[in-house]
């Protein structure tokens, strides 16, 4: 079966990157273009990200989950840590995530290093969580093969009993990863296929640089 889709273009005129007004810093600028996402009406969910890693059997493997947190030292997301990605970040914790705002024509990739945050952060993020999804961590053994009629609804229900009239606690294989950015790539959608990409990397020193790259 053929599918030609050498037809789908997309013109991309609505913006542009300011190479004088850039911050010194990628996780401010980061912060800008994430804000701008974020109040967009036609992003439904603009801390979707595409993570990228290396698995078991030497493959890259992309997903998609939700950033939860940003700050100063990188990027926080959740996880099953016995999950394919939790299994791959134990050998390998170099990790990509990846941000497309089709809306504003923009995305950003960011190269970093993953590490677990401490056991406190993760069991505060755990405690905020609907008590649903709270109930879903422990019932679900990810990315294990399971049978094709297992019933989760019959375990959902047994744990219900279980922490019934009291708070769940957070199971100890599921918590955080703190991504710490390397490199931190913008890029900006443009006329004529000619994108504006800037590309933040740290130097030996631990200091941010910015390099503008060709499309």
């Amino acid at each position: 079966m053929k599918q030609d889709l050498s037809d789908k273009r997309k013109v991309y005129n609505k913006n542009f990157i300011d190479f004088n007004d850039l911050k010194t810093n990628p996780l401010d600028q980061f912060k800008i273009w994430y804000d701008e996402a974020a109040k967009n009406s036609s992003i439904d969910e603009a801390n979707a990200m595409t993570i990228s890693t290396i698995e078991l059997d030497g493959f890259p493997r992309n997903r998609v989950v939700l950033l939860k947190e940003f700050n100063s030292e990188g990027y926080i997301f959740y996880t099953n840590y016995n999950s394919d990605k939790g299994k791959a970040l134990e050998v390998n914790s170099s990790i990509c995530l990846s941000f497309f705002w089709a809306a504003l024509q923009r995305q950003v990739i960011i190269k970093g290093i993953a590490e677990k945050v401490d056991e406190k952060i993760s069991d505060e993020y755990f405690a905020t969580r609907p008590r649903e999804s709270q109930i879903g961590a422990w019932a679900s053994p990810q990315s294990e093969f399971i049978a094709e009629n297992h019933d989760f609804e019959k375990v959902e229900n047994e744990l219900k009993l279980k922490f019934e009239n009291e708070e769940i606690p957070r199971p100890k294989h599921w918590g955080g990863y703190l991504v710490k950015p390397v490199e931190v790539e913008f890029w900006q959608g443009r006329p004529s296929r000619l994108h504006d990409r800037i590309l933040y990397k740290k130097n030996i020193n631990g200091e941010w640089e910015k390099f503008r790259q060709a499309p």
